[in-house]
């Protein structure tokens, strides 16, 4: 699996549509910025502290074909990047996060 946050408002825009071409960070950048399970507290701490109302989507990888792809980033790491849209229906799951003031998950 891996990990999309977002706001729990830009969630119950996409989940009405049937493909997300990502958020303005992603559209500057030209691909959807998704972590892995384990990069996921550092993404958390590094974008989301203090944020309140927050999603978590989580998209099996398998599903979404060559147009996924493994590249560095933050520290070397290998983060998953999404060269077009991300067909909602790809979304397994959409859970409520709570971030703590350390910037963890709850």
């Amino acid at each position: 699996m891996i990990y999309k946050v977002c706001s729990k408002g830009v969630w119950e825009e996409i989940r009405q549509l049937i493909s997300w071409n990502g958020s303005p960070d992603d559209l500057r950048d030209g691909f959807i910025h998704f972590s892995t399970a384990s990069q996921l507290n550092g993404t958390i701490r590094k974008h989301y502290v203090g944020q309140t109302d927050l999603m978590l989507l989580a998209i099996d990888a398998d599903t979404l074909g060559d147009a996924l792809k493994w590249e560095p980033s933050r520290g070397g790491d290998l983060f998953p990047h999404l060269y077009g849209p991300l067909p909602i229906s790809r979304i397994a799951s959409a859970k409520d996060l709570t971030v703590s003031p350390d910037g963890t998950d709850q």
